[in-house]
């Protein structure tokens, strides 16, 4: 077992974590975000439309990925869109995606896991972009959905609870961080769970929430958090994990089904309890402050992993100015 502030670089120095802090160079360089009437940062796109919401989110996978288990990338393709969708509270309607590969048979793999995500997940795929002349292997897939009371990561406040739900029932698709609670789950399962999240944001019961992204579980925490202009403290001993995982592995792990919300206190065993109904494990891991910092906890030692002088996407509720520190 790492002590807590091994455990804590681990986190901020990750790949995904780093990945993330790409976000704020390309929204600079876009000029988008802050007074812009449609937030930016958040796991999908927020479009009025009517008495609802659009729903619109892309995601791309890096090459490593798509080489080293393409029908997997095909098929989290669709999953982590549908994932972002449920994460705002909304129900998907249909993906498209964008696929390059170096002929036909490197692209079967890719191509055959998107189909058997989208009728897993009952999601159709709709139309895209193919090049089936490629050098390598390449893949992005967009989302459209709909949510009546989206729940954004924007929203959470001090005082309110930290909660965290995973599915454990998977494995590791060694030896990567990939933890598969999908492909060999029921169909029935699947869809039924994507109902959770929708129930929630049109009873009001979050404030805030994001789907547990490549950065892990206190890596989305992190990007939560800053939305959010607040700081939070995580429980290590709290999380939901499965018994023979390291410590370590779980926390950079990317669950196929996992969220990091906020609540009001008085919302949390209602939370809990919806999840749990469906198998699904959730616990009240912390707390939100208003430290903009990020701290985690373990048998009563505490480590700071993130200190929001120094921005990590950029995208927050404030935007407010930033001055680098550094760590030691």
């Amino acid at each position: 077992m790492s002590d807590i502030a091994t455990l804590a670089g681990l986190v901020r120095d990750s790949r995904g974590v780093l990945h993330k802090s790409d976000i704020a160079t390309v929204v600079q360089r876009l000029g988008i975000g802050g007074g812009d009437a449609i937030a930016i940062g958040d796991d999908t796109a927020v479009i009025p439309d009517g008495d609802s919401h659009l729903l619109l989110s892309i995601e791309g996978f890096v090459e490593d990925f798509v080489a080293a288990d393409p029908w997997f990338a095909g098929y989290c393709g669709v999953m982590v869109n549908i994932s972002d969708v449920l994460a705002m509270g909304g129900r998907p309607i249909a993906v498209v995606d964008a696929m390059w590969s170096n002929g036909e048979d490197a692209a079967a793999p890719l191509l055959e896991g998107m189909r058997e995500a989208s009728r897993r997940y009952g999601v159709p795929i709709v139309g895209g972009h193919s090049n089936l002349r490629a050098g390598a292997g390449q893949l992005a897939v967009a989302i459209l959905g709909r949510a009546s009371r989206p729940i954004t990561s924007f929203d959470a406040q001090p005082g309110d609870s930290l909660l965290v739900a995973t599915d454990l029932r998977g494995r590791f698709r060694d030896p990567f961080p990939w933890w598969d609670a999908s492909t060999h789950a029921d169909t029935g399962r699947l869809r039924s769970n994507m109902d959770i999240m929708a129930e929630l944001a049109d009873r009001k019961l979050l404030t805030a929430a994001k789907d547990i992204s490549m950065a892990g579980v206190v890596g989305t925490a992190m990007m939560l958090a800053e939305a959010s202009t607040v700081g939070c403290s995580i429980d290590l001993d709290c999380l939901p994990r499965p018994e023979a995982v390291p410590l370590e592995r779980w926390l950079a792990a990317f669950p196929s089904f996992g969220f990091v919300m906020t609540a009001r206190p008085d919302h949390v065993a209602e939370v809990i309890r919806i999840f749990r109904q469906r198998d699904i494990a959730c616990a009240n891991v912390g707390s939100v402050d208003e430290s903009r910092k990020v701290v985690i906890e373990q048998g009563g030692d505490r480590a700071e992993v993130w200190n929001f002088t120094r921005q990590l996407t950029g995208c927050s509720r404030d935007r407010i100015a930033i001055e680098e520190t550094e760590y030691a």
